[in-house]
């Protein structure tokens, strides 16, 4: 479950717009003022910030100035009834994810969020992940072992199917073989398939025309226009709806696409790997992928290992997350190398950084860690609840407890609690909506 940290000064807005991000499954603080807010900031830790702009005592750029200082790269959406260009300017300035004008949908204000969200996941991720070597090119911490091999795939055009649990370094993967290719001076852009409905997901992938449908009222460029040249990273392929399957299936059969709304055809030239979790040709035989589109993304297959089955890594990995801002002691080394590592790579990431924030002394030891790597007080990881707790309760109530429950274990990440109940996440986020989980 993401954080958000909402800063509005009027009610009535700030309630809207705290109801509207809950339903959406985000956790959300929000406060009246800046000073508040920046004091729970440096507590909390958000994924997110939503700021008004005209507010006292502080404004809200005052406030998305102080947000970057006590966490650099926060994404920061300012939100403003009075926008100027300059304004707006000096927002991005200060590092602002996005200027959004009132008065806007709620719906337009969760997209952007989701789309906040995933780029501050992306750049704290890339930035930890990558160490920069030679030529600028990224190194592979924590996957060495297979840099000679991403390089033969990089030399070579070819559709890579990158296969792995979540949160075990796939889109690092994608990115080194980008950066060792001759599209590497294009643009690399990925586009997580399991985070947009199938009707945005098409319009993202490939554009749409003004007046395609309710909403759009200008045209726009979709990812495989946009990474001309380049490489375009499908993150989770196996969540795509079977319908857009075919539409991606010629994409890669014959380089031809159509705009929503349009039936200019348009040249596509683009390099496409693709990210899943799932065993592909399981969801084959289930009816949930086309055998065809699986052939044509499986050109290149490559594994990457759960973090569990490459501990050796642990000690560079935890060197480049923590750089030297916290040391680890050698009992807190020994918790992790016992830990099962069910959220991989991300996981250490997230636990690492929650220690650099939380934790007062230069050295962070066992105890520290201690609670983010058991069970739930009373719970355990591996046994299942008896029978008789489920007794007089209806189907519906069992499965509300097992994804609560499984939500709590994943410390309310979505994607790791889908993994782990093998649902997809957009069904895992219809179930949170209906049961306000």
């Amino acid at each position: 479950m993401s954080r958000v940290l909402l800063v509005e000064d009027t009610p009535i807005m700030r309630e809207s717009v705290s109801e509207a991000l809950s339903r959406g499954g985000h956790e959300v603080k929000a406060f009246s003022e800046g000073p508040a807010a920046l004091e729970e900031a440096r507590r909390w830790a958000p994924d997110l910030a939503i700021t008004d702009l005209k507010m006292a005592p502080m404004s809200g750029l005052d406030v998305l100035a102080e947000l970057q200082k006590l966490h650099p790269g926060l994404p920061v959406i300012v939100m403003t009834a009075y926008g100027t260009i300059e304004t707006a300017v000096e927002a991005m300035r200060l590092g602002a994810f996005h200027f959004i004008q009132k008065p806007f949908k709620a719906q337009e204000l969760e997209l952007l969020a989701r789309r906040a969200l995933e780029h501050g996941r992306l750049s704290r991720e890339n930035e930890a992940l990558r160490a920069q070597v030679a030529g600028d090119r990224p190194a592979l911490v924590g996957l060495k072992g297979m840099r000679e091999e991403l390089k033969r795939i990089a030399a070579t055009d070819a559709t890579v199917l990158i296969l792995g649990e979540t949160g075990s370094g796939k889109e690092v993967v994608a990115r080194a073989i980008h950066a060792d290719s001759a599209r590497a001076a294009g643009p690399f852009l990925a586009v997580n398939c399991a985070a947009l409905s199938a009707g945005l997901l098409e319009s993202e992938l490939f554009g749409h025309e003004k007046g395609a449908f309710t909403g759009a009222d200008r045209q726009r460029k979709g990812r495989f226009e946009l990474a001309e040249g380049g490489t375009l990273l499908l993150d989770e392929v196996s969540e795509i709806d079977t319908n857009l399957q075919a539409k991606l299936l010629r994409v890669l059969q014959e380089r031809v696409f159509e705009r929503v709304g349009s039936s200019i055809p348009r040249r596509a030239d683009v390099r496409v790997l693709a990210t899943t979790n799932r065993d592909l040709r399981a969801e084959i035989e289930k009816g949930r992928f086309r055998e065809d589109l699986f052939f044509r993304l499986n050109v290149v297959p490559v594994k990457v290992s759960p973090l569990r089955d490459r501990l050796d890594d642990l000690d560079a990995l935890c060197a480049h997350f923590l750089r030297g801002r916290k040391k680890l002691a050698a009992d807190a080394m020994d918790a992790l190398r016992r830990y099962r590592w069910p959220g991989n790579i991300r996981e250490l990431f997230n636990i690492l950084e929650r220690a650099c924030v939380l934790v007062a002394a230069d050295t962070i030891r066992a105890t520290d860690i201690a609670p983010w790597l058991s069970p739930p007080s009373g719970a355990s990881a591996s046994s299942p609840a008896p029978v008789s707790a489920f007794e007089g309760l209806t189907m519906e109530e069992i499965e509300k407890r097992a994804i609560a429950a499984s939500l709590q274990t994943h410390g309310g990440n979505r994607q790791r609690t889908a993994a782990a109940l093998q649902i997809a996440e957009r069904t895992l986020r219809d179930k949170i909506k209906k049961w306000s989980l």
